[in-house]
């Protein structure tokens, strides 16, 4: 007899830490596209893709398909002791799908943490300087070193110092909030600009092995920059001899309706991560970067026991040619479209909708209580969560006020599961707006 929710949450509770939280009480017997169904059959329609995992959609049959062919082959071997074909078309792939026209080389790991870590490893090795710099409201992970270069202290980093050392933070271009309390343009895009004094009071350039930035800020509220804001730091970052790494872990892999996000603005970083939906639910990460940066570390100073494990490579791949075969790049596009129109018609009725932002769609909503004081509504955007689950749709929250909604549904989402989520969005905000 299979066990339902409640009976499942009290097994959860006895033999699974209470640090691994949950965010819905229900657990999922399978998942098809944008649709999970739990263990007693209720239908969830999906606007948060596992965290930005799902941009294929959950179970996409060629992504299956792939999975069990290569298991029947092979399941594991470590590619350092025996290594195998798929590690290498892969790498070659993303290669030459990277920004940019030099020459790149990449490896393989598990997670974004993991690929954050490796990075950050080569950058130190290259450089040969110590320090790093991350932004504020940035997420990187939960290892020792990543939960360091993230900034959101509960529930992230509470009771688990000390922390990594010659780790930095500066603040993001969050201009609905900015931190100069300045209003962009007029500001000349001061944040950026502002990196070269952090190198008067905090830590020099000639310590700065490199810098690391989400295009799109994900845990941290979506924050999406000024057009010339990577153009400027990147500018600075090539003067002082540091690396800039992008972090495409929640926004790569045609989040954003370009394959990599930091596309939109233009500029070839010296490595790129990216995870989550690289291989369709499989654990697999990449570290991408220029060959000239990526060959310099010695043999064996890089990779893992699983790092590139022949599963995931076969689901990425899969993956990729998902994106570039089947026009789910351009699906992509039309769903960032059709929800920015949808959002901007949402900002007008609702006066709690305090910002639209990000790209594509990788879109969030901030909430507010005043629009003229920008008071946050972090308590109103926990009730639209629940609010929203208990209709039948999954969102989530973020940003480091705890006031901010992103939408991180498959891209393969139908357009009546599409219009049936919203409907229940919409619904559901119109509640909360009545509070304000």
């Amino acid at each position: 007899m299979t066990a339902g929710n409640e009976q499942l949450m009290e097994l959860r509770n006895k033999h699974v830490p209470a640090g691994v939280a949950l965010l819905s009480p229900a657990f999922i017997a399978k998942a098809q596209g944008a649709i999970m169904t739990d263990v007693e059959g209720r239908e969830l329609i999906d606007f948060a893709g596992g965290i930005g995992v799902n941009n294929v959609g959950h179970s996409h049959p060629k992504v299956v398909k792939a999975i069990q062919e290569q298991a029947e082959k092979f399941i594991h071997t470590c590619f350092h002791v025996a290594p195998y074909q798929g590690y290498i078309e892969l790498a070659q792939r993303l290669n030459e799908l990277a920004p940019g026209n030099s020459p790149k080389q990449t490896m393989l790991a598990n997670s974004g943490a993991e690929a954050v870590e490796n990075a950050i490893k080569i950058a130190r090795y290259v450089t040969k300087r110590p320090g790093v710099i991350s932004l504020e409201n940035g997420f990187h992970g939960r290892t020792l070193l990543t939960m360091t270069l993230t900034s959101k202290v509960k529930p992230y980093k509470y009771g688990f110092g000390p922390f990594a050392p010659e780790s930095y933070r500066i603040p993001s271009a969050y201009c609905y909030r900015c931190p100069y309390g300045e209003s962009y343009p007029s500001c000349g895009c001061a944040c950026a600009h502002k990196l070269d004094e952090f190198f008067t009071g905090y830590v020099a350039a000639e310590q700065t092995a490199a810098i690391i930035i989400e295009p799109i800020q994900g845990e941290g509220g979506f924050v999406t920059p000024p057009k010339e804001y990577f153009e400027i730091v990147q500018g600075i970052c090539k003067k002082h001899g540091i690396l800039l790494i992008i972090d495409e872990i929640q926004s790569g892999m045609g989040r954003t309706g370009k394959l990599f996000a930091i596309d939109h603005w233009g500029i070839e970083p010296d490595l790129i991560t990216t995870a989550k939906s690289l291989a369709g639910g499989m654990p697999l990460s990449a570290i991408t970067g220029r060959a000239e940066i990526m060959s310099q570390p010695h043999p064996g100073g890089l990779g893992g026991t699983y790092g590139g494990n022949p599963l995931s490579c076969a689901a990425a791949l899969a993956v990729l040619d998902i994106f570039l075969n089947d026009g789910l790049l351009d699906q992509s596009v039309k769903l960032g479209e059709k929800l920015q129109q949808r959002f901007d018609d949402m900002q007008k009725k609702y006066e709690i909708i305090g910002e639209v932002r990000g790209k594509g769609p990788m879109l969030a909503l901030e909430l507010v209580r005043d629009r003229n004081t920008k008071a946050p509504a972090g308590d109103l955007a926990k009730k639209l969560v629940k609010l929203c689950y208990d209709k039948g749709l999954v969102i989530l929250s973020c940003g480091a006020l705890g006031n901010v909604v992103r939408l991180l549904m498959p891209l393969v989402i139908t357009d009546e599961q599409l219009d049936r989520g919203m409907a229940i969005l919409e619904e559901s905000l119109a509640e909360v707006n009545a509070e304000i």
